[in-house]
């Protein structure tokens, strides 16, 4: 397989990768100061970017914290395939890490921020509030019906992801949430 590098010229490969800088750089902004108190300029100086540079790459906050926003569920998105995806290992602990990847790096002082800066914002997000998690509840199922009947495959995911949110609210920390949701699939996937 091509590396980026190979298959981009090197001018593109810098662009990507710098944008995705930024992008993880207004995240983390954003998580630390909430969207409306958040300034391009404040983006900017995380990001190690001039205020006319981000500007030039983004043309407004809004599109910003979309795009942020929209990188940040699709690398959750892409963590829970490959998590999922790994069938040399036993469906519970597959479960368990795509959850982890899903919901549990969101728990801790900073990274909860981030879960309520993206939840306390939807009108700014468009239609991927509600594509990326009933995508997360696509893979979910499908990896369980494989050793159930698809009808009962999607009721025991959506009682896994209510017990992820019930839980991601209760925890202090990612080992609790860990342990607590390691329960819960242990029950519903036996």
């Amino acid at each position: 397989m091509d590396s980026p590098a190979a298959s981009h010229p090197p001018s593109a490969v810098a662009d990507t990768d710098r944008r995705t800088m930024v992008l993880d750089s207004a995240m983390v902004t954003f998580a630390r100061f909430g969207y409306r108190k958040t300034s391009m300029e404040e983006v900017a100086r995380a990001a190690d970017i001039s205020r006319p540079g981000l500007y030039f790459l983004f043309s407004s906050k809004e599109s910003l914290f979309r795009a942020a926003v929209t990188q940040a569920l699709e690398r959750d998105i892409t963590a829970v395939e490959h998590a999922l995806a790994d069938t040399g290992r036993p469906l519970a602990e597959r479960l368990l890490d795509a959850f982890d990847q899903w919901a549990g790096r969101y728990i801790g002082p900073l990274t909860r921020d981030v879960a309520v800066v993206i939840e306390g914002n939807p009108g700014l997000l468009g239609e991927i509030i509600e594509t990326t998690p009933q995508r997360f509840e696509q893979l979910i199922t499908a990896a369980i019906s494989v050793e159930a009947e698809q009808a009962a495959a999607r009721q025991v995911a959506q009682t896994m992801i209510s017990a992820s949110t019930g839980l991601k609210h209760q925890a202090a920390s990612r080992d609790f949430y860990l342990e607590r949701l390691e329960i819960a699939i242990d029950l519903l996937v036996r």
